[in-house]
This record gives C-alpha cells, structure tokens and sequence, in this order.
C-alpha cells in the first residue's frame, strides 16, 4: 500500500497561483495586471488600425496617382481598358450566371442589360471603340434585338479639340503653326467644319504665288488616338479570345488580326493619301466613271502621318436626304409650297434625280470589287458629295458629279478572290446553285443558302430543309439553336477570306443607302452585272475561254429579265400608292428585300429583327 506526506498549504496556494497565471486567468483576480493587459490589447489594435489605415492610404494614392497620370500623359489608356475589361468580365458572369434553361423568361432582361453595356462601354471610350462598334453594327443583323437597337444609334461624331490641341500637332508636325507670317496656311478656320472620333476636318486657305484661292480640307488626327490605338486594340483582342474560348464557343477570334491592321492603317494619313491617288486612276482610267466620279486631290508636301490636306469640295452630303431630293430635283413635283433647303438651294437643279446618284454609287463601288480589287470600306452617306459638274459645258447640261471621301480604309483583294466572288454572284442570280456550293466549300462555309442570303441580302434556300421549329422554343434553346446554326455556317475559318468582312460592310452600306432613297435602282441587277461582264473580259482569258464566258454574259443578261420584272413592279406600285394614296405604304424594292430578309432571319435562326436593320 502506498503512502504519501500532504504537501503544505503554501506550496498549493502558490501552484493554484501559478495555475492561474499560465492560463491569463490570474488576470482576472487581479485589477492591476487585468487594466495592463487591456491597455497592451488596445494598444495592440490601435496600431494594427492605424498600420491598415496608412496602408489602404498609400494603395488610394497610388492609384489616384496612377489614375492622374494615366490620364494626363496616356491618354487615359489604361483607366479605358479596365472599364472594358470590367464591363466584358460583367457580361461574362451575367451570361453565365443568367442564361439557363430554368431562367428562359429572364433572358429578354438579360439581353437589354448587356445591351445597355455594350453601348455605354462603346460612347464613353470613343475614338477606336466607335469604328469597332459600327464594324460590329455593320454586321449585327443576328445579334439579339437589344443590341441591334443600340448599334443603329452609334455614331462616329465627337467634339472637336481645343485649337490649341490643333496648334500643337501643326508644331509637332511641320516646326510652325497652321497660320500666320511663318505659318502652314494663309488662313486657317479655328472652328472645325466636322469632327469625329479619330480626327477632325478645318478649313485652310493655301498660300500660293499669283494671289489665287485654293481652300483646302485639313485633317488632323486628334493626339490621343496614337496613345490609345495599342491599348484598345489589345483590348479588343483579349475580348475576342475570351468570347470564342470562354463564354459563347463561336469562332470569332480568326478576323482580329486583320481587322486590327487595317484599323492602325486607318490612323496613318499619308497612307490614306496614297489611297486617294490610287483609287483617282482608277476612275481616270474607268472611261463609264471618269467624268462621274471624282476623288478630291491631295497634297502630299503638306501632309504627314498625323495631318493630311487635300482639296476642298462644296457639295450636298448624301446623309443630306431633302438636299440631294433638291438638289436633284426629286421634290420639283411635290405639292405645296418650296421649303427653304439652305445645303441645296446655293446649286442649280440638276438632272438625274436620286437614280444618277445610286447608279453611279453602286457602279463604282463594283468596279472596285470585281474590276479594280481595290475597296474603299467606308461609304456611309457622311463621305459621299455630289455637286454640279465643274466642266463649264457639262454644268451648262445640268450634270451631276459623284465625289467620294475618306479614302483610309481600303481593302485589296486577290485576282482569285475577284473570280470565285463574281462566279458567286453570277450562280447566284442565274439559280447555279452548284457554282454557290463550291465557292462556299472553297471559302470553308458549311451553310451555302445562308451564304448566299448575306451576299444578296434577300433570302435563298436551295431545297427544303429541316429546320427548327423556333415558335415552340423558348428564349434558351433559341438562343442555342441559333448558335448551333452559325458554328455550321463556319466550319473552316483558315479558308475564308477575310477580306469578307469588310466586303459584306461595303455591300450593307450600299444596299442601306439605295434603301434610304426609296430603291431607284435594281442594285442586285447593277452587280450582277459588274461581276458577269469581269468574268467576260478578264485580261488572261484564252480566245476559247473568253467565247465561252461572252456567251454566257448574254445568257446572264437574258435571265436578269426576271429580276428586272419584279423591280419594275415595285416601282410601278411605288408610284401608284404616291399618286394615288397620298404617298402611304412607298415601299421600295430594297424594303421589300428587307421584310423578306426579316422573315428569313426568323425562321432560320428565331431572330426578330427590327425595321431598317440592313441600313447603312
């Protein structure tokens, strides 16, 4: 058995103390001891809050100052592409998040958001994000309805910059101001005669040795376009990639780099004057266009990569629609009295109404595509003039003269590629459905009816296919449905040329400003035209080769009878509801391809698409 001495009170009075102060309980028995550790604890926190507090300070500094500079020596660059990186990861999430199958009758909601986005992201970064933005709008036929609404409303204008801003890039470019004793000009106009995202326009007076007049257009390349242009189209990229891999599995990616590089061309001014001088042989060469067309003349001593000057032309804009009517003398019938039109009424009258103008528009822009293999990719009614004809005996019959501007974009396009899109035209319009098959093969498109629909803007089917039917769908498996359909539209990307996308942006403008004027002539006529003649007289033919294609350019020509029928209706429909019904319903040709087209969009992709989205 065992046993044991007790130990001393002391002895467990004092390991109860040492107890209690290994376990900070001894603290609380003591008020001494407790008011010190609080003190060292709230010592503790106060420099932990105040380490924070001086920390979160130094991280605001940082970025307010990085924000500072970003924006005085940058351009605002960076600050730019973290909205667009923000708004496109937001978009992302919310597609992610909301576009299910349980969340069908939200998707409208979701789609109006992301609209509103897009379109804000767009006008609050302007410069390059509007030419973008009107790239994509060019071709938003498909996209949801929210966005076509937002894209319709952009447009490239912006205010101008402060005339100082414009004397600095005079000093910069050429060592002296725009005017004055040591200046470029004899006078220079402060105030911009247009403005809009990239550059903006003055009008100078030349300084010349026999005391002339020669005004000129001065154009100047806005200074934070050169800071931003790699920033926003790196953004652009990184967007790009991230749609194709991440969130709508649609091959997008493959156009960026060309799309970018002729956007950076866009910013070099002594490119766009060289383009200028290109495209003015072209005409001088073309005798059907050398005396209806004309391409203002540059001057290259007085430009540079940052400032062009090229001849000044007064003249009614297309955009202009009751000036060129005037002018034209479209509204000499109109009953009532004549409303002042103050662009129009400085001109004579002139003959050809809007007919001469869209005849001549969509012959050049032809010859361009399938004779020239050179494109301007821009002709939105703001960079078409017409005037009257400065020859003294060609004024003195009234003529008219066509004069194309804003030659920075331009698109070269291959002999090849000139043949394989006229046999496309040509097939098309003479129903050789196995001639659209092999282009579209050719060129890696699975879907050649769809193909062929985008080309004529009017829709082809070649047979009766099994399609979805979209009625039944809700907004989801539309939506999947749809996307399904465009990956098969586009089962090769290596193959296609790219040159497409600014092709299709040239004919979508086209057909919207011929739309615009009520359709008065049959463009779809006026291009087949232009691409079976280039086939009949390309220069390399054999003598057999070329027998063949003249005979098969008249056969064209006998089987355009159709298509001139159905046009030559619409109009004699159109002048009936004019007289007749005091102009209601003056649908044209191109509006009724366009119904037809909405029609076609819904029953092949479920796509509501809103009135004048084919518009230029």
């Amino acid at each position: 058995m065992f046993s044991f001495k007790p130990r001393s009170r002391t002895f467990r009075v004092g390991a109860l103390a040492t107890t209690l102060k290994r376990t900070n309980t001894y603290t609380f028995l003591c008020p001494s001891r407790l008011y010190a550790s609080s003190a060292r604890l709230g010592a503790q926190q106060s420099s932990r809050l105040q380490r924070y507090t001086r920390r979160t300070a130094y991280v605001l500094l940082g970025l307010g100052a990085a924000y500072g500079l970003d924006r005085q020596f940058n351009a605002s660059a960076i600050g730019r592409n973290v909205r667009t990186l923000w708004t496109c990861m937001t978009i992302a999430l919310d597609y992610k998040l909301n576009f299910t199958h349980e969340k069908a009758d939200k998707i409208p909601a979701l789609q109006e958001r992301v609209a509103e986005r897009v379109y804000n992201l767009l006008t609050s970064n302007g410069g390059l994000y509007i030419k973008i933005g009107q790239a994509i709008g060019n071709n938003a036929a498909l996209l949801p309805r929210p966005l076509q609404e937002k894209f319709s409303k952009l447009f490239d204008d912006a205010p101008q910059v402060p005339y100082s801003v414009v004397e600095a890039v005079f000093r910069k470019e050429f060592g002296r101001p725009p005017a004055g004793p040591d200046g470029v000009f004899e006078i220079f106009e402060e105030q911009a005669a247009a403005s809009a995202s990239i550059a903006q326009v003055h009008r100078a007076k030349l300084k010349t040795d026999d005391g002339s007049e020669q005004w000129v257009a001065v154009k100047i390349q806005k200074p934070d376009v050169s800071k931003q242009v790699e920033w926003d189209l790196g953004a652009f990229r990184a967007v790009m990639w991230m749609y194709e891999n991440y969130l709508f599995d649609l091959p997008v990616y493959f156009v960026v780099d060309f799309i970018t590089d002729h956007l950076r061309r866009e910013l070099d001014f002594e490119l766009e004057a060289q383009n200028a001088q290109r495209t003015a042989q072209f005409v001088a060469d073309e005798p059907r266009l050398a005396e209806r067309v004309y391409i203002p003349r540059v001057f290259p001593a007085l430009s540079t990569k940052k400032v062009m000057v090229a001849e000044w032309i007064d003249g009614v804009r297309l955009s202009d629609r009751r000036g060129i009517a005037r002018l034209m003398g479209d509204d000499a019938s109109e009953p009532g009295p004549r409303v002042p039109v103050p662009s129009a009424d400085r001109f004579p009258v002139l003959r050809g109404g809007a007919e001469w103008v869209m005849r001549t528009m969509i012959e050049l822009f032809s010859a361009q595509i399938f004779d020239w293999g050179w494109v301007h990719c821009d002709p939105h009614p703001g960079n078409i003039l017409v005037r009257p004809h400065p020859d003294p005996r060609r004024a003195a019959r009234r003529e008219a003269q066509f004069v194309l501007l804003d030659h920075g974009l331009y698109v070269r396009v291959s002999d090849s590629f000139q043949q394989q899109y006229a046999r496309l035209w040509k097939g098309l319009l003479t129903v050789d459905f196995d001639v659209v098959r092999s282009v579209a093969s050719e060129w890696g498109i699975g879907t050649p009816d769809l193909f062929a629909s985008a080309t004529l803007m009017r829709p082809v089917r070649f047979a009766q296919s099994d399609l979805p039917d979209f009625e039944k769908m809700d907004e989801y498996e539309r939506g999947v449905a749809m996307k399904e359909r465009l990956k098969g539209f586009l089962t090769d990307t290596d193959r296609m040329p790219k040159e497409l996308v600014f092709i299709g942006r040239n004919m979508r403008i086209v057909q919207g400003n011929n739309q615009s004027f009520g359709s008065p002539v049959n463009r779809i006529r006026i291009t087949g035209y232009w691409a079976s003649r280039s086939l009949a007289t390309g220069h390399d033919l054999p003598f057999r080769a070329r027998v063949r294609e003249l005979f098969q350019h008249a056969f064209f020509l006998a089987a355009m009878f159709a298509t001139d029928v159905l046009f030559w209706a619409t109009r004699a429909r159109q002048w009936f509801r004019a007289r007749f019904l005091s102009g209601r319903g003056r649908e044209g040709f191109e509006d009724e391809l366009e119904r037809t087209m909405r029609e076609f969009a819904k029953s092949n992709f479920g796509v509501d698409i809103p009135e004048n989205a084919f518009e230029g």
